[in-house]
């Protein structure tokens, strides 16, 4: 028992910790919060980029309702040019829309594709739709409608 070293610590080895962990490669968890971020970005994207294409598809089919509609001619265009006009709002907002009438509101549907509202038609669908006497003019009334919401502009 003689031989035992008083200083009995200093005979021990010396401290080796592990090394600190490194930022990679990622733990399991983040793989999944990162996955579940990229799909959730691209879910959204996906789902602003359809809208214009849902808006789209309804207004055809309210479009195709009110051709089958029997309505006297001043009715017909009332409801035609609010259609329209929802359908604008909905797509190019409040801002843009909202404040148009008259001829202002014909250029903007025709500068938005509706180009068979431009001149004599636009302003008959307009005087036919606040009750104003004018000669019907479905078929043009109809074109421009549906070009305007075929329109990507």
């Amino acid at each position: 028992m003689g031989s035992m070293n008083p200083d009995w610590l200093a005979q021990l080895a010396p401290n080796h910790a592990p090394a600190p962990p490194g930022w990679w490669p990622l733990a399991p968890g983040w793989w999944g919060l990162a996955l579940l971020t990229l799909l959730l970005m691209a879910g959204l994207g996906y789902w602003q980029t359809r809208r214009p294409v849902r808006l789209r598809r309804v207004a055809l089919k309210e479009l195709a309702q009110l051709e089958k509609t029997p309505l006297p001619d001043a009715q017909w265009a009332a409801a035609l040019e609010h259609l329209v006009r929802r359908y604008a709002l909905a797509r190019y907002g409040r801002e843009a829309v909202a404040g148009l009438s008259g001829q202002r509101w014909i250029n903007f549907v025709a500068a938005h594709g509706g180009v068979d509202w431009q001149g004599e038609a636009g302003a008959a669908l307009l005087q036919a739709a606040y009750g104003g006497p004018v000669q019907p003019k479905r078929a043009h009334w109809v074109a421009g409608a549906r070009a305007f919401f075929k329109s990507k502009a």
